[in-house]
């Protein structure tokens, strides 16, 4: 095969009829509502975001201004949402934009978003998991159990100016146990983890709103006075604050595990971005209201706003709130990426392994603890604002390929029943929504943008000496693999 035959069939697409017969054999359990999934689409997206990011972002880039970086974010997640929402009802299959991908522009790209997706669900959970363990930090030592600060914080640290140090500190044990946590409870089946999320949603969202209307009377206008980071300092927080709305993301990953996919996932992705922007942005009006931007420099900084009140009994709430809050995003996070490998093992681009379903719990045992595993050791030893810009920047770029991915579909496929489509046509919202991701990514800084082009090489180099070969859809168009329907494999 010459180079350009082989650059053309690493572009080879999956058929969406491939998709659906994958889909329909599956041995995933279809057990979630639509109730289900907005849910575990709140589990994930409110969290961090206000828990963790919100005053860092503040106090490091864009002080008061952060409610206008929420709604940047929001905006470009609303077109990113629309998008996803029409892929979704039309592919119904685990993988998320990575499936989509496959559909529409071809083998290759699906395998560099796939690998992407890596990035923002993996080191996504462990940023979170660092969050977690000042959020425990704080509760217990409000209920008079102190923690050694060796074993509660990162090893590495990091700043834009000196790069990467040493802090003195061994691990962080309490970020490495939620990992572990989390990732024992998701092999034991998706109802049983939803159940688990829909009681930390519960708690969390309760939390949020007491301290909305507890904290109201506090808010002083001075501190909403415009500070001198300028509009670049406000993208700059809108890249830091977007990973936190990645959670209509993971919602497309469970769609073979909806009973009414078509009907559902567009109801999960929207109701839950709608809901928690709307949260985001009231809670960032508070926070900056009753406290100095400048204060804000912490992971757990509603617990710190609170607690300089005066108000204890608050404090010790929000500490449960977001111990309780950012285990649900852990939980959905360490969800959705093993189904990602799911999907990739069973299109030949991973080893057969990952494609594993356990008979008895309907759920892909050997990915889901590979992922924690991982997660377990990121959260470990990197700091908060690496994990986080590194989250954000594959998240946006998991989003520039989808939103292209609606306009190829319409030309190439016009024919296919879409049960939602993205409105005003296949050029305006998708094409908003690919150029404000790419402009975003560029915010984060060049750091970032290093580490995420060196992630993508290393992909580049395992698809080129083993998914391209091993590519299942690429031998059975040689004829060399009757393409069986997924979990027909014996083992499965």
């Amino acid at each position: 095969m010459g180079f350009n035959d082989t650059i053309k069939s690493a572009f080879i697409a999956k058929s969406i009829e491939d998709l659906r017969q994958d889909a329909d054999a599956s041995n995933m359990k279809r057990e979630l509502t639509g109730k289900d999934v907005v849910l575990i689409g709140t589990g994930e997206i409110i969290g961090a975001g206000i828990f963790v990011i919100t005053g860092t972002a503040a106090a490091n880039h864009a002080g008061p201004a952060i409610v206008l970086s929420f709604i940047i974010s929001g905006i470009i997640c609303s077109f990113a949402g629309l998008c996803y929402s029409e892929m979704a009802s039309v592919v119904p299959v685990s993988g998320s934009a990575y499936t989509f991908t496959y559909a529409t522009v071809g083998e290759l790209v699906a395998w560099m978003i796939g690998w992407d997706l890596m990035l923002e669900y993996l080191m996504g959970a462990a940023a979170v998991a660092v969050g977690w363990s000042s959020y425990l930090v704080e509760f217990l030592d409000e209920v008079g159990v102190h923690s050694d600060p060796n074993w509660t914080t990162a090893p590495v640290g990091f700043s834009d100016k000196d790069g990467f140090s040493t802090t003195g500190a061994i691990m962080n044990v309490p970020a490495i146990a939620i990992s572990l946590f989390c990732t024992a409870i998701l092999c034991f089946g998706i109802k049983q983890t939803a159940f688990v999320n829909h009681v930390a949603v519960a708690i969390k969202l309760v939390v949020i709103l007491i301290f909305l209307f507890s904290t109201f009377s506090y808010i002083n206008p001075d501190n909403w006075k415009p500070k001198d980071y300028g509009f670049k300092g406000v993208l700059r927080a809108s890249t830091m604050v977007f990973f936190a709305y990645i959670g209509f993301d993971a919602v497309s990953t469970c769609a073979q595990e909806v009973k009414n996919p078509a009907r559902d996932m567009p109801i999960g992705i929207l109701g839950s971005l709608g809901l928690c922007t709307i949260l985001y942005i009231l809670v960032s009006l508070n926070l900056t209201g009753i406290a100095h931007y400048e204060t804000l420099n912490s992971a757990s900084p509603l617990a710190d706003a609170v607690a300089n009140l005066g108000m204890k009994w608050l404090r010790v709430l929000v500490g449960l709130g977001g111990v309780a809050g950012l285990s649900s995003v852990i939980l959905v996070s360490l969800m959705a990426q093993p189904r990602i490998f799911y999907s990739m093992a069973h299109d030949g681009l991973l080893p057969a392994a990952f494609g594993k379903i356990s008979p008895k719990w309907g759920t892909p045992i050997m990915p889901t603890v590979l992922s924690g595993l991982f997660c377990a050791l990121a959260a470990g030893v990197l700091p908060i604002d690496v994990l986080g810009d590194i989250t954000s920047a594959g998240t946006l770029f998991a989003f520039f390929l989808v939103s292209i991915s609606v306009t190829v579909l319409r030309y190439t496929r016009p024919e296919l029943p879409r049960p939602f489509k993205v409105p005003l046509g296949p050029f305006i919202i998708p094409g908003l929504g690919a150029i404000s991701s790419m402009g975003l990514i560029v915010t984060t800084g060049w750091p970032t943008v290093a580490r995420l082009l060196i992630w993508m090489a290393v992909g580049m180099i395992i698809y080129a000496t083993y998914g391209y070969k091993n590519s299942r859809l690429r031998h059975h168009k040689s004829g060399k693999d009757p393409l069986l329907p997924v979990g027909s494999e014996s083992g499965l």
